[in-house]
């Protein structure tokens, strides 16, 4: 359903759902006064109603009564405002939940990321900016500021956009809701900086918040979203969405309410550009080093509205960005000198000038085994999915072949289900230093082993149980021409395998860790796996780790933690769906599940 009403009457009929007299205190000021005078107003009267509230919420302030209006949830990433839908979410019933495609449920989908204020309530709870919208869309989108995209690598069903940044004044990774929700999302974002403005000093930037309570937003992103406000006005979702939260937290957005607010505070036309570059990086150090990397740290840049990333040059080259004042330069050569030097940017891309250069040696030694073989079972075949056949599939220039096995079963995402066969792979020239495989026991039966063979020969088992499982087996060290085939000792036990990762063997040398700066063997282990709570306890000597970083199994940085072991032996991180990922401590990489 098209929008129907103009943005005058929409405007009208917005401020007449305030109680009489909310925004008085309001009147006569424009700018930074008007802000922080509706600052006040929001404040006074929030409940927060907890994390789990939000569920509540749902079931009246994000249901659809405005295009179908059949009662299920509206999801601005799935909505389609002149077609159907490409599915629909039940509320509660549909409610997250696992997911590995759209449309199998819908979670809580915070349009200002919550890791950028370390979920702290109650920013973490306000329902003002937080929607239920498609699990996996929401996954996609991560942490990544709202933009324009220029080249494309994600589109959700309703056409919501993942990709390059073709606003101006950011090059980095953005999303795009579709035009009929971006006003909706320019809203919830100005409510989110005014609401908490006197916070926004102590919050990440995330490409998007400014670090003062005015304006409150990085200048590309401000442009951005007075752009989408203007030219998509309060709709009466919005509206139906505001009275509802209003109901159930006991505040308002007042960007809805008064949509004049907005160009009142930050102006109609484009704020003055930014010119002033950042500070000049001080303190320049290597604090660690191995035999093929180096790790850096540096004081923090200041800036006028914002320091958003550093370019880290090598050799005169650049070699990485970053948003941290710390970062670890891999795939180096052992006994080698580089030269380092860094310069801090801003949202407009200022750039300071260089920092010192200062200069640091590998240590010899060599390099330990890396992935050669990551199988996700993302590309396994679908035809047939619930009936037990051979599979067969090729990926990372590996054939897999699954006998007696099906392939309709999840365990982060697709897996497949071995019964009464195995699952074997083609030839591999590199080897095999260590495996890692992910197990869960599907429908019935009891806890048991697969048998791990390479080349024919035994060399461990791997087990399963009803809870999903990730164990490793170290120390395989065969070289050459390997095959790999896992075998189910059960004739009746149906085991989904997931996210299976060997790392190619360099010979048949063992491979140790070690640290050369201190000559002891650095023990560290993650513990419980699965891990609970968004909390990761680790075991093993943590005093000396500079930084912490969660990657998952494509790569892609998650979470960045400096000094993450200032307060005790355990690691706080995002909210992450389920699956196998990286927890990287200075050089030591640690796996660990999320169910």
């Amino acid at each position: 359903m098209k929008k129907l009403l103009s943005f005058v009457i929409l405007a009208q009929l917005a401020n007449a759902q305030a109680p009489s007299g909310y925004y008085s205190s309001a009147n006569g000021l424009s700018g930074a006064p008007l802000k922080t005078a509706l600052s006040s107003i929001i404040t006074n009267g929030h409940q927060d109603k907890g994390y789990n509230g939000l569920w509540t919420a749902y079931k009246t302030t994000d249901i659809d009564k405005n295009y179908e209006n059949d009662g299920s949830i509206l999801d601005i990433y799935s909505e389609r405002p002149t077609s159907s839908d490409p599915y629909n979410f039940t509320p509660v019933n549909d409610q997250c939940g696992t997911y590995s495609t759209e449309g199998n449920c819908y979670n809580r989908e915070h349009i200002v990321p919550q890791s950028l204020f370390n979920e702290a309530s109650p920013m973490r709870n306000d329902i003002h900016f937080i929607r239920a919208t498609d699990g996996k869309v929401n996954g996609m989108r991560s942490n990544y500021p709202f933009g324009k995209v220029g080249s494309t690598t994600f589109t959700s069903q309703n056409g919501s956009k993942l990709g390059s940044s073709a606003s101006s004044g950011f090059s980095g990774t953005v999303f795009e809701p579709i035009d009929e929700f971006k006003g909706d999302v320019a809203r919830m974002i100005f409510y989110f900086v005014t609401r908490y403005q006197n916070q926004l000093s102590s919050f990440s930037s995330g490409n998007m918040l400014g670090s003062s309570a005015f304006p409150g937003l990085q200048t590309w992103e401000l442009n951005v979203l007075l752009t989408w406000h203007n030219q998509d006005p309060v709709s009466q979702a919005e509206i139906n969405r505001n009275n509802a939260s209003y109901t159930f937290q006991g505040n308002r957005n007042p960007f809805i309410d008064n949509p004049s607010y907005v160009n009142q505070i930050w102006g109609s036309q484009t704020p003055t550009q930014d010119t002033q570059a950042p500070t000049t990086v001080t303190n320049l150090s290597i604090p660690s080093k191995t035999g093929n990397s180096i790790s850096l740290t540096w004081s923090a840049s200041t800036d006028n509205i914002a320091v958003t990333s550093y370019d880290v040059y090598m050799n005169g080259s650049l070699k990485s960005n970053v948003n941290s004042t710390s970062t670890t330069i891999t795939s180096l050569n052992p006994s080698t000198t580089y030269s380092f030097y860094v310069k801090a940017k801003d949202a407009a891309g200022n750039a300071s000038s260089n920092s010192a250069t200062i200069s640091g040696t590998t240590n010899a030694g060599t390099t330990p085994p890396t992935n050669c073989v990551n199988e996700t079972f993302e590309t396994i075949p679908t035809s047939n999915a619930s009936s037990y056949t051979t599979k067969t599939w090729t990926n990372g220039g590996i054939t897999w072949t699954a006998t007696d096995s099906r392939s309709d079963q999840t365990i982060s995402n697709k897996a497949i289900t071995v019964r009464d066969g195995s699952l074997k792979s083609s030839s591999f020239v590199n080897g095999i230093s260590s495996l890692t495989v992910t197990t869960q026991l599907k429908f019935s039966g009891t806890s048991g082993t697969f048998n791990v063979l390479v080349n024919g020969v035994n060399v461990g088992t791997i087990p399963y149980s009803t809870t999903a499982t990730t164990t490793t087996i170290n120390n395989i060290n065969i070289s050459g021409n390997v095959v790999l085939t896992l075998v189910n000792n059960s004739s009746s036990n149906r085991v989904a395998i997931d996210n299976l990762i060997w790392t190619c063997s360099a010979g048949s040398a063992r491979h140790s860790i070690t640290s050369s700066e201190n000559n002891e063997v650095q023990e560290l282990q993650v513990y419980p796996n699965p891990i609970s709570n968004n909390e990761i306890f680790v075991k093993g000597e943590t005093e000396n780790i500079q930084k912490a970083e969660v990657y998952n199994l494509q790569g892609k940085v998650m979470q960045t933690i400096n000094q993450p072991f200032k307060n005790g032996k355990s690691i706080k991180v995002n909210q992450l769906p389920q699956g196998i990922y990286i927890l990287k401590l200075n050089e030591t990489s640690l796996k660990f599940l999320v169910k």
